[in-house]
């Protein structure tokens, strides 16, 4: 027909998505519009429309609720674990490259952290330390673990940290959960790691940056040692 433009690929409807987002006219939990009224509106077929919102759901930009429609999500930390999962099913990274940004991600956050945690930050800290300390049961120890180091990305007051953090520790949950049960485990290795979170509430608590800084350290020290030991390195 003459005059017709010619139907566009799914990438349009994704870059209009993606458009909307960022000039503000779609918000997180808002809505989508039905693939009809994007398709018409668009003027692309309905396999296009159905392909991008596939595309924006692995990529965690939008969630599909059965029955209800698609919504803005944002959920990027889904697109995260997916990505580092897959990069390291396929070898593309290992156990030590996933410690050593932590590492890096970790020693920043609790720097930040710092000079920005909150009173009630501290106590819930200090209470997730003492769970710590009390238990002496492998994954009971790890939960605590886990809600020790999630509590210090939230004190950085940094999303991008947060975010990320959230996404390596999910990684590790699929992939080498065993080595941080075995690292609890091991006697020694529990009680250093113990006075390493214990000199970390207490910096956090006296605002000393440089000696919070100096006390992941030390935590870290003792995760390489144990990683070299699980992957033969």
């Amino acid at each position: 027909m003459e005059g017709r433009v010619p139907e566009r690929t799914y990438e349009s409807v994704i870059q209009f998505i993606k458009r909307e987002i960022l000039c503000g006219r779609l918000q997180p939990g808002q809505k989508l519009p039905p693939e009809r009224n994007l398709a018409e509106s668009l003027m692309v077929g309905r396999n296009s429309v159905r392909e991008a919102l596939r595309t924006l759901e692995i990529l965690g930009v939008i969630e599909s609720a059965q029955g209800a429609g698609n919504f803005v999500s944002c959920n990027f930390k889904k697109s995260l674990v997916e990505s580092m999962s897959m990069m390291f099913a396929m070898q593309k990274t290992d156990y030590r490259q996933i410690s050593e940004l932590r590492q890096a991600l970790e020693s920043q956050a609790i720097v930040l952290a710092a000079d920005r945690i909150t009173p009630a930050q501290v106590e819930r800290l200090s209470k997730i330390f003492d769970g710590m300390t009390a238990g002496r049961d492998g994954r009971y120890g790890v939960t605590y673990d886990q809600k020790f180091h999630s509590m210090l990305a939230e004190a950085s007051g940094n999303t991008l940290i947060i975010e990320i953090l959230k996404a390596l520790s999910a990684v590790v949950n699929t992939f080498i959960s065993d080595l941080r049960r075995k690292i609890l485990a091991d006697g020694e290795s529990r009680n250093r790691l113990q006075l390493s979170h214990q000199r970390m509430l207490e910096s956090l608590k006296a605002k000393d940056g440089r000696g919070a800084y100096a006390a992941m350290a030390e935590h870290y020290e003792i995760v390489n040692q144990h990683i070299g030991d699980f992957s033969g390195k």
